[in-house]
C-alpha cells in the first residue's frame, strides 16, 4: 500500500501470524459486545443498576494508565526504529503505568466481590467479570510481551535493523488498549 504523502510503500507493522491473532481476538471480543447490547437491550434496568454499583473512578485512573502505557510503547517503537537509546526503559515504563490498570482492577473486584457482586448475581454482572477478566488476562499477557521485548532491546537483540518483533508486540499491546477504549465507556458510561 504506497502511502499518499510520500508515496512509499508501506507494510503492516509486525508479523502476519500475530495480525490473524489478533484479528481473531478482535472477533472473540466484538461477538461478546454484541452479546452485551443484546442483553442490554432485554433488561436495561439490570444493566443501569450493576452500571451504579461500579467505580467508574478506577475505570478512569486505569484508561488512562493503558493510554500512557500505549503512548510508551508507540514512543519505544520509534525509538528503536531510529536506532536511538532508551527503547528499554520506555517499554519498563508502559509495564508500570499498565500496572495501574492492573491492580486497578484487583482492587476494583475486592470491593464488588467485598459488597456482594460476582459472576452469578446477574446478567450484567455475568457480562461485567467475563468481559473484564478476560481483558485483563489480554493486559497481563500484554504486559509479560513488553518484558520480553525490554529484555530482548536491552541485550542487544534487536537493534532497529528488524523492526518484526518489536511492531508484532507493540501491535498486540495496542490491540489490548483498543479493547478497553470501547469496554470501558461501554459498561462505566453509556446507559
Amino acid at each position: 500500500m504506497a502511502d499518499v504523502l510520500t508515496g512509499r510503500m508501506r507494510h503492516l507493522p509486525g508479523d502476519i501470524a500475530v495480525w490473524f491473532f489478533i484479528f481473531a481476538e478482535l472477533a472473540v471480543f466484538g461477538i461478546m459486545f454484541i452479546g452485551f447490547g443484546v442483553a442490554r437491550s432485554m433488561d436495561p434496568a439490570t444493566f443501569t443498576a450493576g452500571r451504579a454499583a461500579l467505580h467508574p473512578w478506577t475505570g478512569l485512573i486505569n484508561t488512562i494508565g493503558l493510554i500512557t502505557a500505549s503512548y510508551l510503547v508507540a514512543l519505544a517503537v520509534h525509538r528503536l526504529r531510529d536506532y536511538r537509546a532508551g527503547t528499554s526503559g520506555l517499554l519498563w515504563g508502559a509495564i508500570a503505568a499498565s500496572s495501574i490498570y492492573t491492580f486497578g482492577k484487583i482492587w476494583e473486584y475486592a470491593q464488588l466481590y467485598s459488597e456482594g457482586y460476582n459472576l452469578g448475581t446477574d446478567t450484567f454482572f455475568m457480562f461485567y467479570f467475563f468481559l473484564t477478566f478476560f481483558h485483563f488476562m489480554h493486559v497481563v499477557l500484554g504486559q509479560v510481551v513488553l518484558a520480553v521485548l525490554a529484555v530482548k532491546v536491552k541485550k542487544g537483540e534487536y537493534t532497529g535493523k528488524d523492526m518484526n518483533g518489536m511492531e508484532s508486540g507493540a501491535s498486540y499491546w495496542h490491540m489490548v488498549d483498543l479493547v478497553w477504549l470501547v469496554l470501558f465507556p461501554m459498561l462505566y458510561v453509556l446507559a
